[in-house]
């Protein structure tokens, strides 16, 4: 089964000088989500103005991983804990319940973009944690490079959840194909270019679901890039 979800169908939202376009959360619903898709709890897109700063606020218990595609995201939180993730860098972070994080725009004049996978906790009672490591274009280019997994497979971050979470840099006319296991589910979500999945045209901004299916497979009809995240059921939350 395929589920497509068009870019124009994400719910869009200002907050000050960043702008946020979420995956699960449509604008012709906005008070009711559509999702999550498995484990997965949010696919959101994020772009900080020249000095733009998200507002704190508390969060429940995420396992996030965090994409910066253009620019610098200067983070810190109420535990003390700050850093800076650049451009081509990818960052997984546990938060606890309750803990304030607050995001910055690095620069004062060119825009950061960012891709933000959030992941339901396999249980409760986080530990606030993160690492965070460059893969490089080169790494990801025609190949679907694993940049976090359960087992840290390939020098991948290392997630809790189990969730197997892909980049690639595609070249035209490129075509790659992801087996997936019984019981396993896949995310697709176009970063920019163009590519194609069974007869949808995809385009910047568009997710695709795809369950009960042997294989993901794509053809990039110009340079693209994407994310791919191949995951089980939500999980049923145990105490840490």
């Amino acid at each position: 089964m395929i589920i497509l979800r068009r870019s124009t169908e994400r719910r869009h939202v200002r907050c000050g000088k960043h702008e946020i376009w979420l995956t699960f959360y449509p604008r012709e619903a906005p008070s009711r989500p559509v999702g999550p898709f498995g484990a997965l709890a949010a696919l959101d897109e994020i772009c900080f103005q020249p000095g733009g700063v998200s507002v704190p606020v508390p969060r429940e218990e995420a396992e996030i991983l965090t994409y910066v595609y253009r620019g610098a995201l200067a983070q810190e939180d109420s535990t003390g804990s700050s850093g800076v993730v650049n451009a081509g860098e990818f960052q997984r972070m546990t938060t606890g319940r309750g803990v304030r994080r607050k995001e910055t725009n690095a620069s004062r004049t060119d825009r950061t973009l960012v891709f933000r996978v959030s992941l339901t906790p396999s249980q409760v009672g986080l530990d606030c944690a993160h690492e965070q490591r460059r893969f490089a274009a080169a790494q990801r280019r025609n190949v679907l490079c694993v940049v976090a997994s359960p087992d840290g497979r390939k020098g991948s971050l290392r997630t809790l959840q189990e969730a197997v979470i892909c980049s690639s840099v595609l070249d035209p006319g490129h075509h790659l194909v992801h087996e997936l296991k019984p019981g396993r589910s896949a995310w697709l979500h176009v970063i920019c270019g163009e590519a194609t999945l069974q007869d949808f045209v995809l385009t910047p901004g568009d997710g695709v679901g795809v369950t009960d299916e042997p294989a993901v497979s794509l053809t990039a009809q110009e340079s693209a890039e994407i994310l791919l995240v191949d995951l089980g059921p939500a999980p049923n939350r145990s105490g840490g």
